[in-house]
């Protein structure tokens, strides 16, 4: 699973004003000609990145080339169970990314439309939020 290598700071707050709004970075199809783009804000774990790529990339059979265009980078903490209040912040426990709607998650070329829809429904199941499948011809005008 991902996670950084190193960060500056080991803990994080939560901030969950930064999923208001859409996104503006991340919107378009830079690398494949098929993309699964979220619909609603979020966060999206490690493990579940992790779950609909090796999804996707079976059910392509290793075939064309895929591009995971987000990064797990922000820790989660917790503490441990039954455990009394206060003496600092929990330990990291997992690693996220945080989303806003209009964000392309996954890119893949080399497929059909067919297959490469086909794979980001199953791909898709395999996270918390809604996504839907766009293509590089929706962009051209």
């Amino acid at each position: 699973m991902d996670q950084p290598k190193r960060t500056k700071w080991r803990k994080q707050m939560k901030q969950v004003r930064h999923l208001r709004g859409t996104e503006t970075r991340g919107c378009e199809l830079l690398f494949g000609d098929y993309g699964l783009q979220v619909e609603e804000a979020g966060w999206i774990t490690a493990r579940q990145i992790e779950a609909m790529r090796v999804s996707v990339s079976r059910y392509v059979k290793r075939g064309g080339k895929l591009w995971v265009k987000i990064f797990p980078q922000k820790p989660i903490t917790k503490k441990p169970a039954e455990t009394r209040q206060g003496s600092g912040k929990g330990s990291t426990e997992y690693w996220v990314a945080e989303v806003r709607p209009g964000r392309i998650l996954i890119e893949i070329t080399g497929v059909t439309e067919k297959i490469a829809s086909e794979a980001f429904k199953r791909g898709g199941s395999k996270l918390p939020l809604a996504t839907k499948f766009i293509k590089r011809s929706d962009f051209l005008l």
